[in-house]
């Protein structure tokens, strides 16, 4: 980079989600590859196989991330592998690792591992002696060359994980960058970056409710019934009296308890809403993945639409969540 790099301490990073080991550290590594009992995670870095199996795409991906750390000591994380490190939920597993050099080098892709030049300062975090790009370069440079729906649920979980930040401090850097083209890809999602969007399943959602057509959506609505206690759902029509859930199915897997118990709560919790609204509308991850799905769910529901779907952004979403 041409000026020097301002680097910021006390960023929270995650650990390798596997253990990962080096090929000057193990005996005959070749032969526990040809065994099993490891798989290679990059060039000269390992990970116990029996770990890295159980592991979901995403954590594959931040195992690799730290496995680039380890051969690259000084680089800093960019992109996707900044989001990882942060704990900024992605959309299943990158294809390639980001990290930065400086202007006088040249981008380049070696072993699913993507160098990029840098023009000017970027903040960097330092934690653990891993660097990163900060959390709103991060957000926002995603926003610039992604999906415009991954550049929304990236922005609204950056939001989350820093309540000191606000949707108007990443337009202000969007505006910044040099590139007119990377700046108005960005404005779409920085503009509706919003934390009350808890999942990426709710971000996507909203992405998607708005390209077919549908009015916008309140967020985190408490629906209301005489003296009962309120009940929130994820999006709201209130002109309308309608109301949507976005199911992740997370809370049935028993990572929160006992899921019999989840299914049923989730079930008393839902009759409740049904009888203070007059249309209720439920969908997952299947359901965004083919909008056309959601649109009939809403369309349901008694949802407006107020245009004509963009079936070019919702052919990119479909794309993007296959």
């Amino acid at each position: 980079m041409t000026q020097p790099i301002p680097l910021r301490s006390g960023a929270q990073l995650l650990p390798s989600p596997a253990p990962l080991l080096r090929a000057h550290d193990m005996h005959r590594p070749d032969l526990a590859l040809r065994r099993g009992d490891i798989v290679r995670v990059l060039r000269g870095v390992y990970a116990p196989a029996l770990a890295w199996q159980t592991l979901p795409p995403w954590d594959r991906y931040l195992t690799r991330v730290h496995a680039v750390a380890l051969l690259m000591p000084d680089a800093v994380f960019a992109l996707e592998s900044a989001a990882a490190l942060r704990g900024i939920p992605l959309v299943g597993e990158a294809a390639e690792v980001h990290v930065l050099r400086g202007a006088e080098g040249t981008s380049r892709q070696a072993e699913r591992v993507r160098v990029h030049t840098c023009r000017g300062g970027v903040e960097v975090t330092g934690e653990g002696g891993i660097l990163t790009t900060g959390p709103i370069e991060t957000a926002v440079a995603l926003a610039r060359v992604r999906n415009p729906a991954l550049g929304l649920s990236i922005a609204d979980a950056t939001l989350r994980a820093h309540p000191d930040l606000s949707p108007e401090v990443l337009v202000a850097h969007n505006e910044l960058a040099p590139s007119s083209r990377g700046r108005r890809l960005a404005r779409w999602a920085l503009h509706r970056a919003d934390p009350r969007a808890e999942t990426t399943l709710e971000s996507l959602s909203r992405a998607a409710i708005e390209w077919l057509g549908f009015a916008a959506p309140e967020l985190q609505w408490l629906v209301r019934g005489g003296a009962a206690v309120a009940d929130r759902a994820d999006f709201a029509w209130p002109d309308i009296g309608a109301v949507g859930e976005a199911d992740g199915l997370l809370k049935y897997d028993g990572r929160f308890g006992d899921p019999v118990r989840a299914v049923q709560d989730e079930k008393r919790r839902e009759d409740r809403i049904r009888r203070r609204v007059h249309g209720f509308a439920r969908w997952g991850w299947a359901d965004v993945r083919e909008p056309e799905r959601l649109g009939a769910i809403l369309d349901a529901a008694g949802v407006r639409r107020e245009r004509a779907p963009d079936a070019l952004a919702l052919h990119a979403l479909a794309r993007l969540l296959r």
